[in-house]
């Protein structure tokens, strides 16, 4: 059995992250989404708990999809899921520099790691979490970019 981690913040979720989940879980017997703890970035708009939760709300449909947080280096996570294979997402040829040296780190720390690109669909080149946080910060349009709880629960955050 694969299992493969497609990890990331997932601060909010969008419809991008959501395209790459449903691809790869077709590509793999399990899929991990695993969503980062990460106390040395800026505040995320979302706890690791309400993100954890939103991810498992929208994919509850999908049977080879496991919803976890991590902390510390992905490999080690990923040691104690017995996976070999990362996932990520790649948007432009600007995702790639940076996503292809966290591959090749990855790769030599962990020992047999492989990461697997997915380009995005060309629907959701222009999305990102940042650009989904800010459309929802000034009330703006948000469909399209997310599912209809992920927008719900932005307009909730922003109002407050």
């Amino acid at each position: 059995m694969t299992t493969a981690v497609y990890p990331g913040s997932f601060d909010p979720c969008t419809n991008g992250h959501l395209d790459i989940i449903k691809r790869a879980s077709k590509m793999f017997d399990k899929l991990i989404v695993a969503v980062l703890d990460n106390p040395e970035k800026k505040t995320p708009l979302f706890s690791v708990e309400e993100r954890v939760e939103i991810l498992k709300n929208i994919t509850k449909d999908m049977d080879n999809i496991e919803i976890m947080s991590f902390s510390g280096l992905l490999v080690d996570f990923m040691k104690k899921q017995n996976s070999k294979v990362i996932v990520r997402g790649l948007r432009a040829v600007t995702d790639f520099e940076y996503e292809f040296q966290l591959a090749l780190t990855n790769q030599k720390i962990g020992a047999g790691i492989e990461t697997i690109f997915l380009s995005t669909t060309a629907e959701f080149m222009f999305l990102s979490s940042s650009t989904v946080k800010e459309v929802a910060k000034y009330g703006g349009d948000l469909s399209g970019m997310v599912t209809e709880e992920v927008a719900e629960k932005l307009k909730n955050r922003f109002s407050k």
